[in-house]
């Protein structure tokens, strides 16, 4: 049991003297820059800084040679900083945890007022370019939803309340657009509602539905679009506010 004791004892001394960053460095990769960047001494006074902060080591190459990241003017990349009369973007050839950090830097808050804080030599400044904003999914869908609202009036609207103008309209056991928009897959539901019952029994989707069998006709007025139609009446949905169905009952 001593043994034991003395062993765990030593164990974990060992792994207090390890360092934290140790632990967290990632491995080093190739950054390539155009000349002059390098001669404004903006990178000596970058690099060092993300290297102190993460312990991941950077080695500095010219544009010909190989490198997991490139600073460079192609506008393809993401911009990053302003300086020397440009812009500058930098470009992950390859992504590896080392890369992503130092990509993850450089756009954080952190990694712009490093950049702001570089000290003009010469009149030499460098400062953080805007962000640049991000994609926001606002789950609209492209289309006519003026004529998809049309649409859904005519074609839906014989069983389901579509919007304020039909909320005295339909049936009631059936549910509404706006409690339909409450669903987490709402919009599978109305892509393939041809084929959810009772649909198909009286609805058509030209090049898309077989035709109804002669032995069993539609039992009331079919229903006949073209995708074209449907995709209309997704960018109208789209844009219905989902019910408010209240707070989940609360059980005791």
């Amino acid at each position: 049991m001593a043994c034991r004791k003395l062993f765990v004892l030593v164990l974990a001394c060992v792994w207090m003297s390890v360092p934290e960053s140790t632990a967290r460095a990632a491995e080093p990769f190739r950054l390539s820059a155009p000349q002059d960047l390098t001669d404004s001494g903006f990178l000596k006074y970058l690099l060092p800084r993300f290297s102190l902060k993460t312990n991941t080591r950077i080695e500095l190459v010219v544009p010909d040679d190989p490198a997991e990241v490139r600073f460079s003017q192609d506008a393809t990349g993401t911009p990053v900083f302003e300086g020397l009369d440009r812009i500058w973007y930098v470009t992950a050839e390859q992504e590896t945890p080392g890369t992503k950090k130092f990509l993850d830097w450089l756009a954080s808050d952190v990694g712009r007022r490093t950049i702001d804080g570089f000290p003009a030599n010469d009149g030499i400044a460098f400062t953080a370019a805007a962000p640049v904003a991000k994609d926001v999914d606002d789950g609209l869908i492209a289309g006519d939803a003026g004529k998809g609202e049309k649409l859904a009036v005519i074609h839906c609207g014989r069983c389901h309340r579509v919007n304020e103008a039909t909320r005295m309209a339909g049936i009631g056991s059936t549910p509404s657009f706006a409690i339909l928009r409450t669903l987490a897959d709402w919009k599978p539901r109305f892509e393939a509602f041809f084929v959810l019952n009772p649909h198909p029994s009286f609805t058509q989707i030209e090049d898309v539905s077989e035709p109804f069998d002669e032995t069993r006709p539609p039992p009331i007025v079919p229903v006949e679009m073209t995708l074209d139609d449907l995709d209309a009446i997704l960018a109208f949905v789209s844009r219905i506010p989902p019910a408010d169905l209240g707070a989940p009952l609360q059980y005791q």
